[in-house]
């Protein structure tokens, strides 16, 4: 119920924000959702704003079972964008699905790498995953920033410096003719499959076990130092991934539009959604819809659109001092049940 609760409350801080600011909070609260989810046109925009979030969100649900803290999933997303622009460049892509297909596997590659660069100076160097996969991801969008406006620039990008657009064989489309791009299956896809790796496979069991007592999984035999660095390199390739999708469903082409903080929402529907694959889908959908509710409040209200921002931080925050509360809660429960002596 935490979970729920904090985005709850979160909600209602955000009314009680709009309140001060001079808004009826009950308008706020009614186009908030209705923005969100009060028509088909709303439910495929946050479809669409999901998509991305489920993939990062994967990207810090899937280290944090093996015990990692990793926030730089938007490291991750325009690395993997910048791959799947560079691959048509500089290789011949076949057209058509198979050619989707790689350039979203090199996308898939490139977060990988990326992230695993985390795992490795975390197990080898004992570097802080946290502060280190946040760092890097100010390394990967200057670097994203340098290729694009300059390395990569297509010349025909004036006003807007992107790289050149990738045939139109490669893009993604819609889903059954609707505004929902395909990408959205394959974040449920990827979803589907963490939960089945983490539940029901040797490989998976082991991860959960180096991430909940590390000592013991080395005392017991396991690789830790290899589980450590898969879970960041699987985490990061899904990330990667909503980069490459992004640019070939979205943006057609790689440029700042890029650079939106999906990375970082990311963090938040992972953490509300505790950290379990599964539950990243009505987390990613929800939060997808404030994200497209933010015009609605912009039109009818006069709201800045990134005031939907605002939201997502209080429910961060709200998000966070719960599981801090539960935490003690716990130990103070354990203490009065425990008996004395034992």
């Amino acid at each position: 119920m935490l979970p729920i609760l904090s985005v709850a409350l979160g909600v209602l801080a955000f009314g009680l924000f709009a309140w001060f600011g001079g808004y009826s909070p009950v308008q706020v609260w009614v186009l908030l959702f209705k923005g969100a989810f009060g028509d088909a046109f709303s439910w495929q925009n946050s479809l669409q704003r999901a998509a991305p979030l489920i993939l990062t969100g994967l990207c810090v649900a899937v280290p944090a079972q093996a015990g990692l803290i990793v926030i730089g999933g938007e490291g991750a997303l325009v690395v993997g964008g910048l791959a799947c622009a560079a691959l048509p460049v500089f290789v011949d892509v076949p057209s058509g699905l198979l050619g989707t297909a790689e350039i979203m596997l090199a996308s898939f590659l490139a977060g990988g790498a990326w992230i695993s660069l985390v795992g490795l100076m975390r197990q080898f160097k004992g570097v802080n995953e946290t502060i280190s996969s946040l760092l890097m991801s100010y390394i990967a969008i200057n670097l994203f920033k340098f290729v694009v406006e300059d390395l990569m620039r297509d010349p025909a990008s004036l006003n807007k410096p992107s790289t050149k657009p990738l045939a139109d064989s490669l893009l993604i489309g819609g889903m059954w003719g609707y505004d929902v791009h395909w990408g959205l299956l394959w974040g449920l896809v990827l979803c589907v499959l963490a939960f089945v790796w983490l539940t029901l496979s040797t490989h998976g069991f082991a991860t959960r076990v180096v991430g909940g007592n590390p000592k013991a999984a080395q005392l017991v035999g396991l690789p830790v130092n290899t589980l450590v660095v898969m879970a960041c390199a699987l985490g990061g390739g899904c990330a990667g991934l909503a980069g490459g999708i992004q640019v070939a469903a979205v943006h057609t082409a790689a440029n700042a539009s890029l650079i939106e903080g999906l990375g970082y929402t990311g963090i938040l529907v992972s953490f509300v959604a505790r950290h379990q694959p599964l539950a990243l889908i009505p987390v990613a959908i929800l939060l997808g819809g404030f994200g497209a509710a933010g015009s609605m409040l912009q039109r009818h209200l006069g709201l800045p659109d990134a005031s939907v921002h605002v939201l997502l931080g209080l429910v961060l925050v709200i998000t966070l001092a719960s599981e801090a509360f539960r935490g003690r809660l716990g130990v103070a429960l354990f203490k009065r049940e425990t008996p004395r002596g034992a």
